[in-house]
């Protein structure tokens, strides 16, 4: 099957438009993640129910007021979560007061007040484990708010009257009115397996499908081809080293750039050790590297000083592999199952890394190539150089005397926390592994090892 088969050369630009924000947004409303996106996506959603379905093996639903993309994931993510109202990521309590107020709408009419809907979360809070919630502490009514506003936001819930802020601050004297949009409240949760059924994250992966069961060379060519384009696709670079051998030559095949091209109109480039769609314009994900903000700013810088390092100082700094794909899934599904509760209910699947994932693809400038670039990327012994944990706080160190006066003083003031989010940057970014006492340094970072960075003068009176 082509991409786009019925889609003309004047009308491509505007369908791949209409993909990417599909793809960016898995849920789509009348007011998420604007007014303009649901007629672009219901205008294109035959087409895109087709491609998405042969290329990458997901469902496109469409109703008359949603669009949900129902992804396959293959692995578990934790670089995506849903975040607070202060774009902080969700913490477990979040997560669990999300899926309560979710269920507790699905219970409701067509309006609610904060105050009801909160006691409602709180009965069902309070038979959970370690769990609970109690409206008289502000921590647990800020984790609730945070809930309702990540709902607010896609339109499940609309504000009718009052305010959430001032009742957040003043529960006994404010009070806020909602309106429900019950087929948004839905079209967000909609669990691709029976919870209750689990005995593992791991069953909610691509890999426990029935189909999967299909027999066949063709069928498992076209499972494999669809795993390899949603790798490329849900991620900011794929490292051959990574892969089974079977999948490497997919990613090396003519029609995944082919097909990934002409589904989102991005160009895919290809080195020694792997591939990587390249997402210039940021048309496609919600993660931009380089991106603006002090952390982002010393990530970037961070960038330049461990390039230089490891120029000056090749052959002598201490080289290790990297956890392979398995063993991150492995350690990942371990500390999820752990919550799963004893009496066969399913009440803490938080770990996952968010309701609302999404893909994440590099913002590329000015690249560079990579001198140590060879076999040695497939090898199953592939190893990465590491840069220790007190390397890089003194690294941070020095960046801060030199750049803080142009950074946020309150990062500044706390120089391990910037770091360790300079660093989560870095991995979400596919640069760098985070590894027990340091970081691993991945191909991708030396892109950015011509970095330079000046602060701007202050303008003249």
């Amino acid at each position: 099957m082509r991409v786009a088969a019925d889609v003309g050369p004047l009308e491509l630009a505007e369908y791949q438009q209409a993909a990417r924000q599909v793809l960016r947004h898995p849920l789509i409303t009348a007011s998420y993640p604007d007014q303009a996106a649901l007629p672009l996506a219901r205008k294109w959603a035959r087409q895109l129910r087709a491609d998405f379905a042969e290329v990458l093996g997901y469902t496109l639903v469409s109703t008359g007021e949603t669009i949900r993309l129902r992804r396959v994931q293959d692995t578990l993510d934790a670089t995506r979560p849903a975040l607070t109202r202060a774009r902080r990521p969700f913490d477990r309590r979040r997560y669990a007061y999300l899926v309560l107020t979710l269920s507790a709408l699905g219970r409701s009419g067509s309006q609610i007040a904060l105050s009801e809907l909160a006691d409602a979360v709180a009965a069902e809070a309070g038979r959970i484990d370690g769990l609970g919630m109690d409206t008289g502490r502000k921590a647990d009514r800020d984790a609730f708010v945070d809930a309702v506003a990540w709902l607010e936001a896609r339109g499940a819930l609309r504000m009718a009257d009052g305010s959430a802020a001032e009742w957040v601050n003043d529960p006994e004297r404010a009070e806020a009115l909602y309106d429900i949009d019950r087929e948004v409240v839905a079209a967000v949760y909609a669990p691709s397996r029976v919870l209750q059924h689990l005995n593992s994250v791991t069953d909610l992966l691509s890999g426990t499908e029935r189909d999967a069961l299909a027999q066949g060379i063709n069928a498992q060519r076209r499972r494999s081809a669809r795993q390899a384009r949603r790798l490329v696709l849900e991620n900011p670079v794929v490292y051959y080293a990574d892969v089974d051998p079977g999948l490497r030559g997919q990613l090396r095949s003519a029609a995944l750039a082919e097909d990934l091209e002409r589904l989102t109109g991005l160009p895919l480039e290809r080195r020694a050790e792997g591939v990587a769609l390249v997402n210039a314009g940021q048309r496609l994900t919600d993660l931009t590297f380089p991106g603006t903000g002090t952390v982002a700013q010393a990530a970037l810088l961070l960038c330049a000083r461990i390039s230089g390092y490891l120029q000056r100082n090749r052959g002598r700094v201490e080289h290790l592999p990297a956890a392979t794909a398995a063993e991150r899934l492995a350690e990942a599904a371990r500390r999820i199952d752990s919550a799963l509760p004893d009496r066969g209910r399913v009440a803490d699947l938080l770990a996952l890394g968010g309701v609302d994932a999404r893909p994440v693809t590099l913002v590329v400038e000015n690249p560079g190539t990579d001198d140590e670039a060879g076999d040695q990327a497939e090898s199953a012994d592939v190893t990465y150089p590491f840069l220790s944990e007190m390397w890089l706080r003194s690294e941070l160190r020095k960046l801060v005397e030199e750049f803080g006066s142009g950074m946020a003083e309150k990062q500044v003031a706390d120089p391990a926390g910037l770091l360790s989010d300079a660093l989560d940057v870095l991995e979400s970014a596919g640069l760098a592994a985070r590894v027990d006492g340091g970081l691993l340094v991945l191909p991708l970072l030396a892109r950015y090892r011509s970095v330079t960075a000046q602060l701007k003068e202050p303008a003249k009176p």
